[in-house]
């Protein structure tokens, strides 16, 4: 699926030992720093935060196979809309009534989407495959 990327586990992790785990193996300088947080103010839970684009960034997040969301134990990479892309995206959704307004706000949607879906989707892949190696190193792959 396109913005999300799921690493099984052969053990679970909670959001503090995972930001541990990598606080002590991911490499800062090939793949950039990280914070624990939430995206908005408006989520409802914290996740690992990594950059992505201007409008973009990814979050890092763990499942346990014990919870009643997941069957598995996993950690979860997605894309999220940056606190200044969420804002842009629900200040275009406003109706104008004017033609030419909302076709300019339209090709700044599929510009964004076009951001989604190339650059920050690009990343994305980078941050899986760097968090695969890493888990693998220290034997936590499924």
């Amino acid at each position: 699926m396109i913005g999300r990327q799921v690493i099984l586990t052969n053990r679970p992790f909670t959001l503090e030992e995972l930001h541990a785990f990598m606080k002590e193996h991911w490499d800062v300088n090939e793949c950039g720093e990280f914070i624990l947080g939430r995206p908005t103010k408006a989520s409802v839970e914290e996740y690992i935060l990594l950059p992505a684009t201007p409008r973009f960034m990814t979050i890092v997040f763990p499942r346990s196979a014990e919870s009643r969301l997941s069957k598995e134990n996993k950690i979860v990479l997605s894309t999220a809309e940056t606190p200044a892309g969420a804002l842009e995206g629900l200040a275009q959704t406003i109706p104008t009534g004017h033609l030419i307004t909302g076709i300019v706000q339209m090709k700044s949607l599929r510009s964004s989407e076009k951001e989604r879906k190339g650059p920050a989707e690009e990343i994305l892949q980078i941050y899986t495959k760097y968090m695969r190696q890493i888990l693998a190193e220290n034997g936590y792959l499924k």
